[in-house]
């Protein structure tokens, strides 16, 4: 009966991290489309409108470290609740904007502390209740949220702006608001906290060595933990990867339509398998880094050896990008494996971290890390991506930078350590699996 229940609650968490990712994408995936009416009813330019975008990636990022410590103090559904009302009034509220300001302060503040409750919510609490051999299969399954937001969503708004007048962003705006609110709502009602807190434990235990005693969490505080060179080197490893992920889903399309001479349907068209294949790619990679783990019997080593692979995946992915110049068939296929590296990077970084540090203090963690990666990554890559077109002239060197980026992601997951050490352990706490003590 108790491991019935167990298994229930494990779904339900599953269940509202799932929505919770399809909501935080569902606002990446749908401000494309909606930026040029946008732009063309307000008179704005294009800049004065990607605007609110970076200023909400911004207060994305602040908001996620603050995410972190209230998730680990008061768990997953005070996080939800924010999310649902600050993520309706997000949209909502942009929708009926006149002023530049009004538009920053409903889309870039507003809608950026909606984002940054739900990225550490959802990952860190699927990490507390599946780890070792169950976590990157569960967490598959609720990434597979993303990709469904970037495929279906696209065509919600699309809808929504199809036969309207110059304004009929403003009624999609006011439907993905609806959206939102009832996704985050049930988000809320299917949360759970930590399993401790119900007398469970965890799925996914690794069987202890030989020998080995099983022990409580230990407590790191945020101070000890950013001492250790791992939480650093899993930052750098995500932060240059993200750099070449933001500049190529920035970038691309306008390399296929202004270097390659698409037109922009034939290229939207092609940049959206990356969505349609990440729905079945996030689950079935997850259940592969699950299988690696267990083959290799150290859940550490396990992720650095899907971490140098999911870059890895990145440096062929732009290969066949430049190489789609000779012919389309080439733009599909680096599609198909960008999103097979949109399936083990995100989360194989969490599920590193989490294999260093344990579960009980990782919110606060992994918050400070997001804010971090998040507050440098997308910015930078966009940023440089667009510089490089204005000083060459291509997009080429774009794919090239990126390419690079992710060489440099490889370069350092090779270096991510198997275990933090310990200054002074105290024999009641625990020291995470992968801990050991210095000698």
């Amino acid at each position: 009966m108790e491991d019935s229940k167990a298994k229930k609650y494990g779904w339900s968490v599953v269940a509202a991290s799932w929505l919770a990712v399809f909501c935080l994408f569902g606002y990446r995936a749908t401000f494309a489309i909606l930026k040029g009416p946008m732009s063309v009813e307000l008179g704005w330019s294009q800049a004065q409108v990607t605007l609110g975008y970076s200023l909400m990636m911004v207060f994305y990022a602040i908001t996620a470290f603050f995410a972190g410590m209230i998730l680990d103090k008061w768990g997953t559904r005070p996080v939800y609740l924010v999310a649902a009302v600050f993520g309706a009034l997000g949209f909502w509220l942009t929708s009926m904007v006149h002023s530049h300001l009004a538009y920053l302060f409903t889309f870039g503040l507003i809608a950026g502390v909606a984002t940054g409750m739900l990225w550490v919510t959802s990952t860190v609490s699927v990490r507390k209740w599946y780890v070792g051999k169950s976590y990157a299969t569960m967490w598959g399954i609720a990434f597979a949220g993303a990709p469904m937001a970037q495929f279906l969503l696209a065509y919600v708004t699309k809808g929504a702006l199809a036969g309207g007048g110059v304004d009929a962003w403003r009624g999609a705006m006011v439907l993905l608001s609806v959206i939102m609110f009832i996704a985050l709502i049930l988000a809320v009602i299917l949360a759970k906290q930590s399993p401790e807190k119900y007398g469970m434990k965890a799925f996914g235990e690794l069987p202890a060595p030989k020998g080995g005693v099983a022990k409580a969490e230990y407590n790191w505080t945020t101070k000890e933990a950013y001492s250790q060179y791992a939480i650093w080197a899993a930052i750098l490893t995500f932060l240059t990867a993200m750099m070449g992920e933001f500049l190529i889903w920035t970038q691309v399309v306008s390399y296929w339509t202004a270097d390659l001479g698409w037109t922009r349907d034939t290229a939207i068209n092609v940049y959206a398998i990356i969505g349609l294949v990440g729905i079945f790619s996030m689950p079935l990679l997850g259940i592969v880094a699950d299988k690696v783990v267990q083959k290799v019997g150290h859940e550490a080593k396990g992720r650095k050896i899907m971490l140098i692979i999911g870059p890895l995946t990145g440096v062929i992915a732009c290969a066949f990008l430049l190489a789609s110049g000779a012919s389309m068939v080439w733009a599909y296929v680096a599609c198909v494996i960008f999103a097979i590296y949109w399936a083990i990077v995100p989360g194989g970084v969490v599920g590193y971290t989490g294999a260093i540090y344990g579960r009980k203090t990782l919110g606060k963690i992994w918050g400070l890390a997001t804010l971090i990666v998040m507050g440098i990554g997308p910015f930078l890559g966009s940023f440089i991506g667009g510089w490089l077109k204005d000083f060459t002239g291509s997009y080429t060197y774009s794919i090239y930078y990126a390419l690079g980026s992710f060489v440099v992601s490889i370069l350092l997951a090779s270096t991510l350590p198997l275990a933090a050490k310990i200054k002074e352990p105290v024999e009641s706490e625990y020291v995470s699996p992968a801990a050991t003590v210095s000698k």
